[in-house]
């Protein structure tokens, strides 16, 4: 349950509009979100109902300004209700985020002002599902490896190939993706990003997976098949399409370590809860110092994470250059949560292991953050080359 108090000092320095940005959220998260939790869990199933009422508080717009139907906000906010959400289910604090700094920001930021007018806006007021596709079975890490083609013909391209791990890939209306246009040009100036629609002849989602955690969050394989798209749905210039991603997953670290940030907490408050009621000896379990000095832990860890966090979605808003600053908030964070989702297994004894309680959930769910959008040893990568650049 997210907490009812700051963790931090850093919490202190929040306007009132984005206190009331994170107790909208928290609130929606405990109305809307909690009371199905188990449920879409259990049947794997995207609630388009709740997501469509959070398009409604204008959580599916965060980062889009005014004008094209957003909330014109910051990081900051966005990382408030991406936390809060994912304090509840991960699930949807995930998908929240992938619709959000992936397909509605790739369009907002690379696209012309038709394209925004055409797509940003249905997918900042909630009315539309967005999906972000560059992995691939061979392409993971190696985002330049990517085979799927894309060749220029008369008023347009025609696409082949197939994606895997794209959330919302079945159940989402506009998809970015990404194919080698120029398979001669050089590594990372050969693919382009494009739009498609779904309905779109040749494109369609393939297998839906079967995951460990996030279940309720859509995750399915993208398949294109001879698929024809106009020229306007080419999103910035030819060839810059690794580029762009590049840029991207600079925002979407921040939004799994926020995603992170969120399950940390929600496992250390659910641990704190349990070990308070629970009695073993004739107490609280919370009264022996094995179990005082796994909460100190991760609470200590909840913090630290809060921290890193907070400080990139600062410099996300205040520069935009977070290339370092980003993948240290996701390594600290992601690998917080989880900490903190094993330790609260640990724990509930025998009890962490059962899914009536959130323990066993928060433990299924935390690992999609150390894989997701850059892996923890591709985290350790970018730091470490950001570090030595230059020398």
């Amino acid at each position: 349950m997210p907490s009812t108090e700051s963790r931090t000092a850093i919490n202190f320095a929040l306007s009132e509009e984005q206190r009331a940005v994170r107790d909208a959220a928290r609130e929606f998260a405990l109305k809307e979100i909690d009371p199905i939790v188990d449920e879409i869990d259990e049947e794997q199933r995207f609630p388009t109902e709740v997501f469509r009422q959070a398009g409604e508080l204008g959580f599916l717009g965060i980062l889009v300004p005014e004008e094209y139907g957003g909330a014109g906000m910051g990081y900051v906010e966005y990382v408030l209700v991406i936390s809060e959400l994912s304090q509840v289910d991960p699930s949807i604090g995930l998908s929240v985020a992938a619709h959000n700094s992936l397909c509605t920001n790739h369009i907002l930021k690379f696209g012309s002002e038709e394209q925004r007018r055409r797509w940003v806006v249905p997918l900042a007021r909630g009315e539309k599902i967005g999906a972000w596709s560059l992995t691939e079975p061979g392409a993971g890490s190696d985002a330049a490896g990517t085979t799927s083609r894309a060749e220029k013909v008369d008023g347009g391209w025609v696409l082949n190939g197939a994606k895997t791990f794209t959330t919302h890939g079945s159940v989402g209306d506009y998809c970015v993706v990404f194919a080698v246009t120029d398979p001669d040009g050089p590594r990372h100036h050969n693919m382009s990003a494009f739009v498609l629609e779904k309905g779109t002849e040749g494109f369609r989602p393939g297998k839906k997976e079967n995951k460990l955690g996030t279940r309720a969050s859509d995750t399915a394989e993208v398949i294109m098949e001879n698929c024809l798209v106009p020229d306007d749905h080419l999103l910035g210039e030819r060839g810059e399409g690794f580029i762009q991603a590049l840029k991207i997953l600079d925002g979407g670290r921040i939004s799994i370590a926020a995603l992170g940030l969120g399950i940390a907490e929600g496992a250390y408050r659910t641990a704190l809860a349990y070990a308070q009621e629970r009695e073993q000896f004739g107490r609280p379990i919370a009264q022996f110092q094995a179990i005082q000095f796994h909460l100190a832990e991760m609470a200590t860890r909840v913090v630290a994470a809060e921290a890193l966090v907070m400080a990139a979605a600062l410099e996300m808003d205040r520069s935009g250059k977070v290339t370092r600053l980003a993948a240290e908030a996701k390594l600290f964070a992601g690998e917080a949560a989880v900490f903190c989702s094993e330790r609260g297994v640990q724990i509930h004894g025998g009890y962490g292991l059962i899914k009536d309680y959130r323990a066993e959930k928060f433990y299924r769910d935390c690992k999609i953050c150390t894989i997701g959008e850059g892996t923890s040893e591709i985290q350790r990568l970018v730091i470490a080359r950001q570090l030595l650049k230059g020398m």
